[in-house]
């Protein structure tokens, strides 16, 4: 099966998004304990809530942080700063690139890139793809996209000093 979604130039080539990035998750602790959050000074931790509306390229933390306490009784994972962050349910398709060392809910498959990748680059193209990686979800009160799904996800790569153009 070709990855190809359409023609590129002639030194990009098509890959699957694991060849641009490790794909992470999130995770929640338990909403009903309250020593799970802090309201800052904790792990920065988003959920796609936090993202409603929002319009910068960066984001350093959401609404609430997590304890240590929380941060242990979940999946969550700290992300480096240059993590690309994607929602992947309710709704799919917010995106933006983490500022500092940050973790996400699990409606998040984050992408930290490996070396020559611009993290502005595949956030424009995420954005840009809403509706093609949407397209991988299943569910029906809440479609989803898997980690698996976002795995097979195409992605366009170009020169990383074409990146850099491209995003500036």
């Amino acid at each position: 099966m070709s990855t190809a979604r359409w023609d590129l130039p002639e030194n990009w080539s098509w890959v699957v998004l694991p060849d641009v990035g490790r794909i992470v998750g999130g995770g929640t602790p338990p909403a009903r304990d309250m020593t799970n959050f802090s309201d800052g000074g904790g792990i920065p931790w988003i959920t796609p809530a936090d993202l409603t509306g929002y319009a910068s390229t960066y984001i350093g933390r959401g609404r609430r942080d997590l304890t240590a306490k929380g941060f242990a009784a979940c999946g969550a994972a700290k992300m480096p700063a240059g993590t690309v962050l994607f929602s992947s349910r309710a709704p799919i398709g917010y995106c933006v690139v983490a500022a500092n060392e940050i973790s996400t809910n699990q409606g998040f498959k984050s992408v930290v890139p490996v070396d020559g990748i611009v993290p502005e680059f595949l956030r424009h193209y995420l954005i840009s793809s809403r509706e093609y990686v949407a397209s991988f979800a299943s569910g029906t009160t809440f479609p989803e996209v898997s980690g698996t799904r976002m795995a097979e996800v195409a992605v366009p790569v170009a020169p990383t000093e074409e990146q850099r153009r491209i995003v500036a």
